[in-house]
């Protein structure tokens, strides 16, 4: 499989700007399957069906400058911020049930060269024990699917509450111990900070690099442009 790998030294780009780099991946380059991860700052995602205003804290996220968007899958809301890891994967297979299965299996395959014993659900999420790590989602293009998803190495527990639980009621009925309880955090089984963990990733799963060149970065930023359209992110 082939790493995909930007030019530049760029720094945290926008949620958004991945988005787009998984859609000219798919679109663009010809190799068989392609994967790359990225972070972002405090930001949430949510699913392409979703009403945003029902899905995510609003007031809290300009309070506190967590970016929202839209993604072209379908699923649920999720934060993300540097502390945790975003896994793109684009493959040629056209089987969403099989795409699937084969980005679940190499997370896997990445946990157990930890020693982290994990096994993946049929809702597609990836379980330490009864504890979430990672969840996925996905969506097609003619000819690709692409599967991409979170990985909690370490998360702002606090905004990962508040910014994707608008209503009080749950506000008041499900605390950060209660999210503590559903979900883990790599960080507590291994010793590997997670610039090793991004390592052990490309390293175990890709055998070949693509860079992209700058022009191709331009062409990204304006497929970015979609995703930034307030009439996308509201369903206008």
């Amino acid at each position: 499989m082939t790493y995909v790998e930007l030019p530049d030294t760029h720094g945290v780009r926008n949620l958004s700007f991945y988005l787009a780099m998984e859609e000219y991946v798919a679109r663009r380059l010809e190799s068989e399957d392609y994967f790359f991860m990225w972070q972002v700052e405090p930001s949430v995602i949510f699913g392409r069906n979703q009403q945003m205003e029902q899905e995510v804290n609003v007031d809290y996220c300009r309070q506190h400058h967590i970016k929202m968007y839209r993604r072209k899958s379908g699923g649920g809301c999720v934060y993300a911020d540097e502390d945790n890891l975003m896994l793109s994967y684009v493959t040629a297979n056209e089987q969403v049930g099989y795409a699937f299965n084969t980005f679940v299996n190499m997370l896997l395959l990445v946990l157990r060269k930890m020693g982290v014993q994990a096994v993946g659900t049929t809702h597609n999420d990836v379980m330490i024990g009864d504890h979430k790590v990672s969840g996925t989602a996905s969506y097609h293009l003619p000819g690709r699917n692409i599967v991409h998803g979170t990985f909690l190495y370490d998360t702002n527990m606090e905004h990962m509450l508040h910014a994707i639980t608008p209503s009080k009621e749950k506000l008041q009925s499900k605390g950060i111990e209660s999210v503590r309880q559903r979900i883990t955090l790599l960080k507590d089984y291994t010793t590997l900070s997670l610039e090793e963990v991004k390592r052990l990733f490309r390293d175990t799963l890709c055998n070949d690099c693509r860079k992209l060149s700058p022009e191709e970065v331009t062409e990204i930023e304006q497929i970015e442009q979609q995703y930034l359209q307030q009439e996308f992110i509201h369903l206008l």
